[in-house]
């Protein structure tokens, strides 16, 4: 996959769908910054990558692609809440082409907390808020 072009519709409506989101491995995980421990199974990370897009009030991708033998790379900018974040996604695939392991960075470090904590929020009552920091973390 090549760059992305950037324009009005990524930035306002969030038209970007990855394709990894649709084809991750039975027993995928995703790590991120913003995470206490590793979210695990396809439905878990499915969840959470659903929930924190809904976040964002933009994406500027400045990079989506392949990486290496099994990468895929993604680089944007956004904001949550008035707040500016910048994201870096990694995707390891595994043989037969899944999303096996992904990797999510956010910064700077207030933004990546004000996420985390509204993530708790939107999971709250369930296993997957454990994750995210609660306000009284």
């Amino acid at each position: 996959m090549a760059d992305t072009e950037r324009g009005d519709a990524d930035r306002q409506g969030l038209s970007y769908y990855p394709w990894w989101l649709d084809n991750l491995a039975d027993d995928a995980t995703l790590e991120g910054g913003a995470m206490n421990g590793t979210a695990q199974g396809a439905e878990v990370v499915r969840a959470i990558v659903v929930k924190a897009r809904e976040l964002y009030e933009f994406q500027d991708f400045s990079f989506t692609g392949d990486f290496g033998d099994n990468g895929f790379l993604e680089i944007y900018e956004s904001s949550v809440q008035g707040e500016p974040v910048k994201v870096v996604v990694t995707v390891t695939r595994n043989a037969e082409g899944q999303a096996q392991s992904l990797a999510v960075l956010h910064r700077p470090r207030s933004s990546l907390l004000l996420f985390s904590r509204l993530m708790h929020e939107r999971f709250a009552g369930t296993p997957p808020a454990e994750h995210f920091l609660s306000d009284e973390s």
